[in-house]
């Protein structure tokens, strides 16, 4: 058996959405999204295992539909997953071995725009000259804010959620423009948990900040 015998039953319809047919691999891309996204909010460990095998399904369904970027952005998912997950079990330092949740800093912030900026003109460039891609900049756009937004998530910086949710601003026309309905349903989906999260994240920082100022005190 080749492994397009095996990728073929995952490419072949399961519902129709606004005249649109829906993948399996978009499908389950949508069932474990959410779920991973849910967990991520509530700091479970679980949403790390369950995002990469998100991870895989988009590979599949972004290349099927041309943004080769975001094809690329899934397998560093991965290794931003495998990375994410070491460090919330072991990153707190002596003393505290879960990671807990701060703010970014300002050398954090300088780094993560300059990297940004200089990832998407890159991006923009090589999609725009080496492959069919329709859509270069935004493609780009939105690599470069998922890349920061997840390196935030793995260090559990707050602001990380601003990052996915400007993200998200982007994916949902641009996935609506690929006719990938439901992926740009799951990202609506996406922004209301990014927001349950930002939350969630704030309220679990003001409490430790609460406990070490009592704790000093």
């Amino acid at each position: 058996m080749s492994l397009a015998d095996v990728l073929d039953p995952l490419q072949q319809p399961l519902v129709t959405v606004l005249g649109t047919p829906v993948s399996w691999t978009e499908a389950l891309g949508f069932g474990s999204g959410a779920l991973c996204v849910w967990l991520v909010a509530r700091q479970h460990l679980a949403n790390w295992p369950i995002g990469i095998a998100n991870n895989l399904f988009f590979v599949l369904l972004f290349t099927q539909s041309g943004l080769y970027a975001d094809a690329g952005l899934q397998i560093v998912f991965i290794a931003l997953a495998v990375y994410g997950w070491w460090t919330w079990t072991h990153g707190g330092g002596p003393g505290s071995p879960v990671l807990p949740v701060r703010r970014t800093t300002r050398t954090e912030w300088a780094r993560l725009c300059a990297a940004g900026v200089a990832g998407t003109l890159a991006l923009t460039v090589l999609l725009g000259r080496a492959t069919d891609s329709t859509v270069p900049f935004w493609d780009a756009l939105t690599t470069a804010l998922s890349l920061a937004a997840t390196y935030g998530q793995c260090r559990k910086l707050v602001e990380s959620w601003w990052l996915w949710i400007a993200a998200d601003l982007v994916y949902i026309p641009l996935y609506t423009y690929k006719e990938l309905y439901a992926t740009s349903l799951l990202y609506v989906g996406f922004l209301a948990l990014c927001l349950t999260g930002l939350r969630s994240w704030r309220r679990d920082l003001a409490v430790r900040q609460r406990e070490l100022t009592e704790a000093v005190a």
